[in-house]
């Protein structure tokens, strides 16, 4: 099944109420488009103790959160020392994807560039 991946871009600007975000979640409701991200995604989001970011909680609530292990954070690894990037977080978010996923980021080229690094097909769309 395909799955809408989210990167830490999405999930700010689902926060953030961003028209052309909430229209692409809506899409992915109406195709039964799993979402799926990484624990790391959220710990880069996620800042109120209090628990006042009620609307990322809402989404987070129906979203896969892969736990970053050591494997996961290997293959992470190795994507980045292909591609010469630097971004560990973008290196989860394709380590996490199948090929015919689709990712909303706010950095498509580093998402693109380790896409094909692992040798995946992924339709990548700037959020």
């Amino acid at each position: 099944m395909t799955r809408l991946i989210l990167d830490a871009g999405a999930l700010v600007a689902w926060e953030r109420a961003d028209r052309s975000m909430v229209a692409a979640l809506e899409v992915a409701q109406r195709y039964r488009l799993d979402l799926r991200t990484t624990g790391i995604v959220v710990a880069q989001v996620w800042r109120d103790p209090a628990g006042r970011q009620a609307r990322l909680a809402r989404l987070l609530a129906a979203v896969d959160i892969v736990a970053v292990d050591e494997a996961l954070g290997r293959r992470a690894g190795e994507l980045l020392g292909m591609t010469g990037t630097s971004d560990a977080v973008d290196a989860t978010v394709v380590a996490v994807a199948a090929t015919g996923d689709r990712v909303l980021t706010s950095d498509v080229g580093d998402i693109e560039r380790l896409a094909s690094a692992a040798g995946l097909a992924l339709h990548v769309t700037r959020c």
